[in-house]
């Protein structure tokens, strides 16, 4: 496997970050999973805007153009002759000392692609569906960790997972302070009720997959698509509940904390959403 490494192409063994690398000792960095369909990398531009601005907030200096960060997550692909990948593209600040202070981060990002095939979830999940359970733990206050920086600081999301494991489902539905409902560990989460596809307005990433499948559901299966406030009563009453995200794509959900969502089984707005999607990822991004 060739992992791109600040600049430069290198094999699996070669690509290390030092000890003292702020991304390892503090979380301190941004991120992007991106996915390639039979030659497309599905929404590169969009990914590649979104991972600026995180940085941008982050107040890390990548040194490269958008277009050169396009560039690279090309060639990482063609070096490894991959069609369809997983694309992990990570920018941390780069080495410095033990403390916290950034600016002894004086050499500038550590930057690396790795690309290389996934699969989240086994093949029975989307014929049957998934159960999940809302955890305990609550999403970040917006400000303390907005949750629309894709940082590497993902513990938030690490220890609601654990208690997914715990409960032995394998996703887990976070709430924001106020007892709403914000997304999944890994996934933004949508329900389907009388015509009208709903979203959570708040506490959640914006996710390229999440604004791919509103844009799909609007225009070309005429559903009425908005943001809003939802609680955990109208999860359990929506007619189908399905999750989103670039490793899972679009995921139906059919049991909530013990309650069985619509008629159980994946529902028929799911399944065409699907359709549409898979249908976009081979002609909505960046052709190499």
């Amino acid at each position: 496997m060739k992992i791109y490494f600040n600049g430069k192409l290198v094999e699996q063994k070669d690509a290390r970050v030092s000890v003292f690398d702020h991304g390892l000792l503090y979380g301190d960095g941004a991120f992007e999973g991106i996915r390639a369909y039979d030659g497309v990398v599905f929404r590169l531009e969009q990914h590649i805007d979104r991972l600026f601005e995180t940085c941008h907030s982050l107040m890390i200096d990548i040194g490269m153009s958008k277009q050169q960060m396009i560039g690279a997550v090309i060639d990482t692909l063609k070096a490894n002759g991959l069609r369809d990948a997983y694309i992990r593209l990570v920018v941390t600040r780069g080495d410095g000392d033990l403390g916290l202070d950034p600016r002894k981060c004086k050499n500038g990002p550590n930057i690396f692609i790795i690309a290389d095939k996934i699969t989240l979830y086994p093949e029975a999940f989307y014929r049957d569906g998934l159960a999940i359970v809302t955890v305990p733990t609550v999403r970040n206050h917006p400000e303390a960790i907005n949750p629309q920086l894709k940082s590497l600081n993902y513990l938030n999301n690490i220890l609601a997972k654990i208690e997914a494991n715990n409960a032995g489902v394998s996703e887990a539905i976070l709430l924001d302070g106020s007892g709403y409902v914000a997304e999944c560990t890994g996934d933004n989460i949508f329900m389907v009720k009388k015509g009208a596809l709903t979203t959570p307005a708040q506490g959640r990433l914006r996710g390229i997959t999440r604004d791919a499948v509103m844009e799909l559901a609007e225009k070309e299966c005429g559903l009425r698509v908005s943001e809003a406030l939802i609680t955990r009563h109208e999860l359990y009453n929506a007619e189908e509940i399905f999750l989103t995200g670039t490793a899972a794509e679009l995921i139906p959900v059919v049991k909530i904390d013990g309650r069985v969502i619509g008629e159980g089984v994946p529902g028929p707005v799911t399944g065409q959403l699907l359709k549409l999607f898979h249908a976009q990822t081979r002609k909505d991004g960046v052709k190499f």
